[in-house]
């Protein structure tokens, strides 16, 4: 039996950033091996006024500005990316060991060309747990993925559905749509690690009730721009 030839798509990891000099050395660490492999990492900073560009040295292979604003700030790095595979990361989330093999194989074959990953927090408390629990459940339930999730798309459908729209808040949801009606996307299983800092220096209760709150006005068409002034 002749064995499958191995995927060379390059990875481009795109990670959009703000004053996150506290967790940004730690997620572009776990990306090193990826860049040894040939992929590429690009950070896009949208103004920060802390030590996140220092971070960066050495770390990645291109640091850019943009206009403030998440959405932004991955279109800009899709922009000038050169993979064939773009990754969205937050700057508080760790890769797992692998990364590039689960994406190429969730790839694999052409039958689906975007996905995302489980997630999970670091903290040991059981809510956090249910909480991570229930949004992969959702998520594999629903088709639709957050950004926490870490989508990742070949470059030849983030160009067929316009990229991610330049809304300011909801973007993920909003990609995840678009690309949905691609296709659903591949789930998988193994984990992102990421920050539950917002849960737990706003409350876990009040903030799942604020995102729901969020999301269900979102989907009875409440504006993004109005969603923000209400988030910020």
């Amino acid at each position: 039996m002749v064995a499958a030839a191995a995927d060379t798509r390059r990875l481009s990891v795109i990670i959009p950033t703000l004053n996150e000099a506290d967790r940004l050395g730690a997620t572009l660490a776990a990306l090193q091996t990826l860049r040894r492999h040939g992929h590429e990492v690009i950070v896009v900073d949208g103004g920060s006024s802390d030590n996140t560009l220092a971070c960066c040295h050495g770390q990645a292979d291109r640091v850019i500005n943009s206009a403030r604003g998440r959405a932004r700030q991955m279109r800009a790095g899709a922009a000038l990316a050169r993979g064939d595979i773009f990754w969205f990361l937050h700057a508080d989330t760790l890769a797992p060991a692998g990364a590039d093999q689960y994406i190429h194989a969730a790839l694999a074959g052409g039958t689906r060309e975007w996905g995302r990953f489980d997630v999970r927090f670091p903290e040991r408390c059981w809510l956090l747990g249910c909480i991570a629990g229930l949004m992969n459940a959702r998520s594999r339930i629903t088709g639709i993925a957050t950004g926490d999730q870490g989508i990742f798309v070949t470059r030849r459908l983030y160009a067929q559905v316009g990229g991610i729209p330049a809304i300011a808040l909801m973007e993920d949801i909003a990609f995840s749509r678009a690309l949905k009606r691609h296709g659903r996307p591949a789930i998988l299983h193994q984990k992102l690690e990421t920050s539950a800092r917002r849960w737990l220096s706003q409350g876990v209760v009040r903030t799942v009730l604020r995102m729901w709150g969020l999301r269900l006005a979102y989907y009875c068409g409440a504006s993004p721009e109005r969603l923000t002034r209400f988030y910020s």
